[in-house]
């Protein structure tokens, strides 16, 4: 009895330090809810497979998927060692299949709008000429290619990869955003189960049962936008106006130039080359978690918060430092580690930033996080 107990120890042990062994190499089963945001880099796949097509017997893969991201790569899939290759991808919310094969580049965007948070089933595959892609059991986008310097036969081996390109973006016939902030789950690849590798710093992320548009900030990393990138000065009168929805706590902007800081809220006692404006505690919802607005105006000479003045200062023109490009940054401030005990970065849920009454697209921003979620929010 005691030799049996021993084997099976050891035999417990052994499983569980391969299964270790499986985590650290970076492997995930294909059929798992996977999250495709929070990479660490934009086109990189978040993880990718290989197979001889000898051993394949149907070029098809399904799955569902469900995103509220209007744009990013979502599928990708080639042979002959990226020679030939395709990728999914939205745009406007609007599947997009981009194909290039021999010398030729195809773009075909159709169907319906999938960034409504809701799940839909999604089947890729491929019939000879033609690559197929059906929509909830519709057939909606059918992209046919033929040329004299194509090859049908297919030989060596397939590579798929989600969340990302094997192959330069520059092949790319119709450049977007890459970066996909969706989930996948009950996934069928090529009929195989063989694990997936994954990028070298992935960790699995929730994909919660309920979601609603926003961006949710962890308390960690901020995103950073040029305001020259952003809409500009309409009249001198107006100004410009940045409005936030949400709830939050910590620093919630943060605006520089090479001569002037702009933090909110304040941080007292910080120094800075230029100007920190610092708010009392009692100032209203930047310092509180309930759900509220918020709106800044940058007048020609004046930061106005809420309708009253924060800041005047007449040898500082803040509508041509807009227009000139000043850095403007959403959770925290440039060049603050982490763990600063001056600057506390965002912790909470944005559900809107408007600014000059248009949307503002997080993607278009620079991301110091992995951590954060540009358009999707737990309830």
């Amino acid at each position: 009895m005691d030799n049996l107990k021993k084997a099976s120890v050891l035999l417990t042990l052994y499983l569980n330090v391969n299964s270790l062994c499986l985590v650290s190499a970076g492997k995930i089963s294909g059929d798992e809810v996977i999250n495709l945001g929070h990479k660490s880099t934009a086109w990189e796949p978040l993880m990718h497979i290989s197979a001889n097509l000898s051993s394949i017997s149907s070029i098809a893969s399904y799955f569902e998927f469900r995103t509220l991201d209007p744009e990013g790569i979502v599928f990708y899939g080639d042979t002959k060692e990226g020679q030939d290759w395709f990728v999914l991808t939205l745009r406007d919310g609007i599947p997009e299949v981009q194909i290039g094969k021999a010398n030729i580049l195809v773009s075909v965007k159709a169907g319906p709008k999938l960034n409504d948070g809701a799940w839909h089933k999604l089947e890729l595959r491929s019939e000879q000429k033609y690559v197929i892609v059906e929509i909830n059991n519709k057939v909606e986008l059918l992209v046919g290619m033929e040329s004299d310097q194509t090859d049908d036969l297919l030989t060596g081996k397939i590579r798929l990869a989600l969340g990302g390109m094997l192959v330069d973006q520059k092949r790319l016939l119709h450049p977007f955003n890459p970066e996909m902030d969706g989930c996948i789950r009950a996934g069928n690849w090529l009929n195989l189960s063989t694990p997936w590798d994954t990028e070298p710093s992935w960790k699995p992320s929730t994909c919660f049962p309920e979601i609603k548009k926003g961006s949710y900030f962890p308390g960690s990393g901020l995103i950073l936008f040029n305001t020259s990138d952003l809409p500009g000065v309409e009249t001198e009168e107006r100004g410009v106006t940045i409005e936030v929805y949400g709830s939050w706590r910590g620093t919630l902007l943060s605006l520089q130039s090479l001569d002037f800081q702009y933090i909110l809220p304040g941080v007292k006692g910080k120094e800075s080359r230029g100007f920190t404006v610092e708010l009392e505690e009692e100032s209203g919802s930047s310092n509180t978690a309930d759900s509220s607005k918020l709106t800044l105006t940058l007048l020609k000479h004046s930061l106005v918060l809420n309708g009253e003045t924060e800041l005047e200062n007449e040898s500082i023109d803040f509508l041509s430092r807009w227009t000139e490009g000043m850095s403007l940054a959403f959770g925290g401030v440039p060049g603050e580690s982490e763990d600063s005990k001056t600057v506390h970065h965002l912790q909470g849920c944005l559900e809107k930033i408007l600014i000059q009454g248009q949307d503002i697209d997080l993607d278009r921003g620079l991301s110091s996080s992995t951590g954060l979620s540009r358009h999707t929010v737990v309830p």
